[in-house]
């Protein structure tokens, strides 16, 4: 996404014109429009502003990506309790359709049972609790996922 873009979908987000995104700023409206159509590019002092005003981090605010903020937003607002109702397996599972079909295909018990021991071994040698080694072994899968999609 260019930056102009990522200024554009930021100043949406915050439901703001380009008027008063101008405003605040001690700029010209057509200011604005420029650096949302890469015409121009705000100096770094307008874009510490744009980022004050937008409530982001310039690298946030550079690389902003309303659907990942969006995400984020979610995450953050949903209480544990709720979290816990959602099928999670049925939810990714229309991106996923493999996690509504493995059961019936893959022996999970002898897989459950090595997952186990990692667990454990977590909870022994750093002392997590059963969460945080879950947290922990979710995360570690994470990483070699990503590993493995780089050495594609």
């Amino acid at each position: 996404m260019s930056l102009g873009n990522s200024l554009f979908q930021a100043r949406k987000k915050k439901g703001m014109s380009q008027e008063e995104v101008a405003e605040k700023l001690g700029i010209s409206r057509q200011t604005v429009s420029k650096w949302e159509t890469d015409e121009t590019l705000p100096d770094i002092r307008q874009s510490k502003q744009l980022a004050v005003l937008y409530g982001l981090s310039l690298d946030e605010l550079v690389d902003f990506d309303v659907s990942v903020k969006e995400i984020q937003e979610a995450i953050d607002k949903t209480s544990e309790k709720v979290s816990d109702q959602i099928d999670w397996t049925k939810a990714w599972g229309r991106k996923y359709p493999v996690l509504l079909q493995y059961q019936g295909e893959v022996d999970t018990a002898s897989y459950a049972a090595a997952l186990d021991k990692l667990l454990v071994d977590l909870q022994k040698k750093y002392g997590y609790n059963e969460l945080d080694s879950f947290l922990v072994l979710k995360d570690i899968l994470a990483a070699v996922w990503k590993e493995r999609k780089a050495d594609e």
